[in-house]
């Protein structure tokens, strides 16, 4: 059962009313791993296939965007997808990685919205394979399989606010007392994920699993007109799903930031549509 390592350390380490209520959370995520029992899904890194019609992506007045991965659809378990995905077809995820740019500007940061891309390319669609263009060093190409893992909300999720145990408590208040190795509080969610998964952790759906705080927050942040404390703005978090993230990893010769971690994220009502042009990118670091 993919829930079952999750549920045992949580079970172990929270209070009993804190655990259950956790793990009555929990969501499904389709880890893109190296190797797994699931089949091929992807890749990240090497060259895209794109339409014939189509440009490459880029950020305009920076430069041509980096391609980082592709995932095919109809490969993805779909038993297993928390997030209303296409049967067929392959979704493509770009980024202006300063890092790979000459001259090193500035990465793309979430408020950058020309500075990630997410396309989806149509089952049957004529595509060509596309060498990058000039200044542009692609990654290695690594192929990616499917295995199902427990996610969960943790650092600053606003369900850790809105849930309540039994007793009435939140689950962010009824885990102030619990200590992990250096952290205290809802980090506790953070380290017991930890506990149970290896990096890196390339994944599709669930949860995020976030390096600083919620990336939900984070988005809210950029397009709320108020602030944290209004009401609204835990609405405007809640509007926002992981559609995928994408770690750093050597294989690849990813890095982002201090060994950090990208997320493409998606309001609901935009990947319901299949408005994968709305998709937006932040990048989480030590």
């Amino acid at each position: 059962m993919w829930t079952d390592r999750l549920s045992a350390v949580a079970r172990d380490r929270l209070p009993a009313e804190a655990a259950e209520t956790w793990i009555k959370l929990f969501q499904p995520g389709i880890r893109l791993a190296f190797a797994g029992p699931g089949p091929r899904v992807g890749r990240l890194g090497g060259n895209p296939a794109l339409p014939p019609e189509m440009d490459w992506p880029s950020w305009p007045d920076n430069g041509p965007l980096n391609f980082i991965a592709e995932v095919d659809c109809a490969a993805l378990p779909r038993e297993f997808l928390s997030i209303p995905l296409p049967a067929e077809g392959t979704l493509l995820f770009f980024y202006f990685d300063g890092e790979h740019q000459p001259g090193y500007p500035d990465s793309a940061l979430v408020e950058n919205i020309e500075g990630s891309r997410v396309i989806f390319v149509s089952e049957g669609t004529a595509v060509t394979e596309r060498t990058a263009p000039p200044g542009i060093d692609p990654y290695p190409s690594v192929d990616l399989f499917t295995e199902v893992v427990a996610t969960a909300p943790e650092r600053e999720h606003h369900l850790l606010d809105q849930t309540r145990t039994a007793s009435g408590a939140t689950l962010a208040e009824a885990v102030q007392t619990v200590l992990g190795p250096g952290r205290s509080g809802t980090d506790v969610f953070g380290e017991l994920r930890w506990e149970v998964e290896e990096g890196p952790f390339h994944q599709v759906g669930g949860f995020a699993a976030p390096v600083q705080g919620s990336v939900e927050n984070e988005l809210a942040d950029q397009v709320f007109a108020g602030s944290w404390s209004d009401p609204g703005f835990a609405e405007e978090a809640a509007r926002w799903v992981l559609l995928a993230q994408i770690d750093s990893c050597e294989e690849a010769d990813m890095c982002w930031g201090d060994v950090g971690r990208l997320y493409w994220v998606i309001r609901s009502e935009d990947l319901a549509a299949g408005r994968f042009e709305a998709a937006r990118c932040t990048m989480q670091c030590g």
